[in-house]
Parts: C-alpha cells; structure tokens; sequence
C-alpha cells in the first residue's frame, strides 16, 4: 500500500544548512521536500505555491525572522504546520514560538530521527519539543491554565532583547544610541525595530511610542 509522502519546505538563511537539511529530509521514507527559501518574506511565497503538510523553519533569518513568518503562515494557511529548527532555546524564544503556532521545536543538532518523528507528529496535529524544552513548554501550558494573579505582561510576543529596545524607543534614543548601550550593531537595531513594529502592529516609530508609553514603557 503507498503512503502519500509528507510534503515539507525548509526555511533557513544559510544555503549550506538549507541545501543539506534538504538533502537528509529528501533521503527520509515518507518526507518529499517540495520548496526552500532563504527568509522568513521568501517563505511565505513558497508556501503560498506549493501548500505544503510542514514548514521546517529556522528563527533567525533577515527580513521576516521564523517566528513572525510562522504566525503569518499559520494564521493564513492553519492547516501547515510549522517545526522550528533553531540554534536559539532560551524561554522567550521558545514562548514566542509556540504562541505563534508552532507545532514543534528543536535545536540544531538534533539527529534524523528525532526530526523525523518531529515532522510526522506535526503532520498528525500532534506536537513534539526537543527533550531539553520539555520543561519550559509544560511551564507555558501551565501557564494558560492556571488561574491570573497578576497584570498581564503587556506585549506578551516580545523577547526580553526587543523589550529593551521598546523600552529605549519610548524614552527618545535613536537608533545609534540604543547600538552604543546594548553594544551591537547598528543594523542589528535596525532588524529589532522592524520586528517590534510588526508585534506591535504599528505603522512607524511614533506609533510604537505611543503603545509602548500607554504600557508604561519609557519611564526610567
């Protein structure tokens, strides 16, 4: 009996990652790779034309980073599923991830096999993390279940890094001035601005502003 093979893009900005990720998931029984892209914009366009069962999708990556481009994909076509494949496993990330419909989560690093089971699951509508997360996705499911004692953090899709910038854009720095104080790049700021204009759903700097001071941002 034949089994329609799961149909899956690959979605990284290194094409030597891209090429081989590609090339092991291509050899897997079951898995046939029908698109790649090098960002998160690209992305979009190939799942728009080739509609398929999973995304294997990387986090850091220019113009539209993996996070923002799976809530895009996941909001417009929920029946992909999106696993990230990322260096990055720090709990914001992760969070991030997940509330942006991620279907699974695992580090580089992680064999065949486990991506493999990974890609099935999702496939299925299951979820599956990579063992070292495993805590911190129950802690995020305990979370949504447990009754509120607190004010709700506002803008809950920000990292700790981007809260930092916000926090920064809301007291009046420019972007070199933020560079100089967080010790990066000033491209570096730029690409962390744009992202908070996205999560924001803010049309510009000022916008942004003025959300981030009614949230209390800004105020040192």
């Amino acid at each position: 009996m034949t089994t329609t093979p799961i149909r899956v893009v690959v979605v990284d900005d290194h094409q030597i990652v891209r090429d081989g990720l590609s090339a092991l998931l291509g050899a897997l029984d079951g898995v046939e790779v029908v698109g790649l892209a090098e960002d998160g914009r690209e992305a979009l366009h190939v799942v728009e034309e080739s509609r398929p069962d999973v995304v294997v999708m990387d986090i850091q990556m220019p113009r539209l980073d993996g996070i923002e481009a799976t809530r895009f994909v996941t909001g417009k076509h929920p029946e992909v599923r999106v696993v990230m494949l990322t260096m990055n496993e720090d709990d914001d990330t992760v969070l991030s991830a997940m509330r942006a419909g991620a279907s699974g989560y695992l580090l580089k690093g992680s064999g065949a096999e486990e991506v493999h089971n990974a890609i099935r699951a999702a496939a299925q509508g299951g979820m599956i993390f990579g063992a070292s997360l495993a805590g911190k996705v129950g802690q995020y499911f305990a979370s949504m279940t447990a009754p509120s004692t607190a004010t709700a953090e506002p803008f809950p899709d920000l990292t700790e890094r981007e809260r930092s910038v916000l926090d920064m854009l809301a007291a009046g720095r420019t972007n070199d001035q933020i560079a100089r104080e967080l010790y990066v790049s000033g491209k570096t700021v730029r690409n962390t601005v744009s992202t908070i204009y996205t999560k924001l759903h803010a049309a510009g700097r000022g916008e942004a502003i003025v959300k981030a001071r009614e949230a209390g941002y800004g105020r040192d």
